[in-house]
């Protein structure tokens, strides 16, 4: 199990909404480099990021703060929010993206998912954001008639490397994980899923580590600004999860 924790963009700034909604924005540090200098000092392998205003505007909208992230660690970085197109995936690859996750697109225009998934190996995630069980798009200000397993099932044996899931009921008000439909998804299909929205205390990693291993991790990111979960404590639970495993 990987902890992801997150970064969110609006303004340049590192944010964090409540249930998706850009008017409900709580500033958490100026400086996304320097956030994301903190948390690999504080031993995370992993960082996830989102573009808030790039989701909505279609288009890539903080591009220097995630070069400037890029550049300040050396932890392998995902990001998402208004990548659409396929020149757009390649320019944040060869920047030193790790992977790059395709939302509204997946809904929008699977066959370039699948596309994106063959030029770029191993690179390509999807991002499953749900609202009231349905897909929502544009920055989460959409509602989709699609069903999220119905969503994730378009991508089986594409080579997507990992479905990131997000409830939007439940983001940013530290509710704890949905985790029926989490694992419903994730027994659904192959792909590895990563639980998003809700994480709020060390609880839920630790239910995570006994219940939902079937997960390929999870991200947090209000838990951890404002303290509720010790990254000391939580990285240590997972490390003695994985040094069980392999013993």
């Amino acid at each position: 199990m990987i902890l992801f924790p997150a970064i969110d963009l609006k303004g340049g700034q590192c944010v964090r909404l409540k249930l998706g909604d850009m008017q409900q924005a709580t500033v958490y540090n100026t400086d996304p480099a320097a956030q994301a200098r903190s948390f690999e000092d504080q031993g995370f392998e992993w960082l996830h990021v989102v573009d808030l205003d790039g989701a909505f505007a279609g288009h890539s909208a903080n591009g220097d703060a995630v070069e400037a992230i890029l550049k300040a660690t050396d932890n392998p970085v995902q990001l998402g929010g208004g990548i659409r197109t396929l020149d757009h995936i390649e320019a944040w690859l060869s920047r030193g993206l790790r992977r790059v996750i395709l939302g509204t697109v997946a809904v929008r225009n699977p066959a370039l998912v699948i596309e994106a998934c063959r030029k770029f190996p191993g690179h390509v995630a999807v991002g499953i954001d749900a609202k009231g069980g349905k897909v929502a798009v544009e920055g989460w200000a959409e509602a989709s008639e699609l069903g999220i397993i119905e969503l994730a099932r378009k991508f089986e044996g594409a080579g997507v490397a990992a479905i990131i899931y997000t409830d939007i009921d439940r983001d940013g008000i530290l509710a704890g994980i949905n985790w029926t439909s989490t694992l419903e998804l994730a027994d659904a299909v192959s792909i590895p899923v990563i639980a998003s929205g809700g994480l709020a205390s060390l609880d839920d990693i630790r239910r995570m580590l006994a219940d939902a291993r079937k997960l390929e991790g999870a991200i947090s990111g209000r838990a951890l600004y404002d303290g509720r979960i010790d990254p000391t404590e939580a990285l240590a639970l997972i490390k003695a999860a994985r040094a069980k495993e392999t013993a």
